[in-house]
């Protein structure tokens, strides 16, 4: 048996019957858990359930499709390979066509928790470095509501990682050509992309340009059908012993401090390390 988890915002409760982490139950009722990002409301809340699950032997993988795209794991094989050299940028955008409704933003957790810990996850995992430091804003410029809960319609953040390669997000709810999804990477040597397609909602408007010939991808499941299916095929083989969890509560929990540290950034208009998140004194 296993156990599937899907939400708009997840939360440890919804991982911890799976696993049976009460008591420091590990014993063979604790059932394998795909759950779907994020892996908690806050930094604290998943730093807490990841000490819970330091002794389990129950597998747990978080639902960051974007690992799974066949463009995607090509640039981090590239990467990997050291064919790029040097990693200097990594920029990742998440534009959404139209923005959801209230209801759906009032208990989302904002911008940088709902949406951008999809870019987030993918720069951390691309350049394998942790963040040291980030700076986020955000504007409005849409529907009244998400002023009303404190949230932004479009956001942009840069993140400095250990090594030096710096990340840059966008993001938006309003993207009218379409749904953009697209990573680029560059590198002292050379530079890849992903989601560079005829899909990609975009017009060029250098003369005689025919490239992307479209229709523009307009709907996740119109760019991501693959990569969730490769998703839940790769949980399958972790759910029979194949293979460990390649997107582990702990990636999960780096990918929320990082979000965090967004949200801190854009509301006080300045940068923030990741340690001032994790410190405990800002947890009280």
């Amino acid at each position: 048996m296993i156990t599937l988890v899907a939400c708009s915002v997840s939360s440890p409760q919804f991982i911890r019957p799976g696993c049976r982490l009460f008591d420091g139950f590990r014993g063979p009722a604790g059932r394998p858990t795909l759950c779907e990002k994020p892996v908690a409301s806050s930094g604290a809340e998943g730093a807490a359930l990841l000490r819970r699950l330091v002794w389990s032997e129950v597998p747990v993988q978080i639902g960051y499709q974007r690992r799974y795209d066949a463009g995607v794991a090509a640039a981090k094989a590239a990467v990997d390979a050291g064919e790029l050299g040097r990693i200097t940028t990594v920029r990742s955008t998440t534009l959404d066509p139209e923005p959801p409704s209230a209801e759906y933003i009032a208990s989302s957790g904002g911008m940088y928790q709902d949406c951008g810990v999809h870019d987030f996850d993918i720069v951390r995992w691309i350049t394998g470095q942790e963040a040291v430091e980030v700076y986020a804003t955000g504007s409005n410029g849409g529907a009244d509501f998400f002023r009303e809960y404190g949230d932004v319609d479009t956001s942009a953040a840069i993140i400095t990682f250990a090594g030096g390669a710096l990340g840059v997000v966008s993001n938006t709810r309003y993207n009218g050509r379409g749904y953009d999804v697209r990573l680029e990477v560059h590198g002292s040597r050379d530079s890849v992309a992903a989601g560079i397609d005829d899909g990609w909602p975009i017009r060029s408007t250098e003369p005689g340009a025919t490239h992307p010939a479209g229709p523009p991808h307009r709907f996740f499941m119109d760019r991501f059908q693959s990569a969730f299916r490769a998703e839940f095929e790769t949980f399958l083989e972790v759910a029979a012993g194949k293979r460990p969890s390649p997107c582990t509560v702990a990636d999960a929990a780096e990918t929320d401090w990082i979000a965090e540290a967004c949200a801190l950034s854009a509301t006080e208009h300045r940068p923030v390390l990741l340690e001032e998140v994790r410190s405990p004194h800002r947890r009280r």
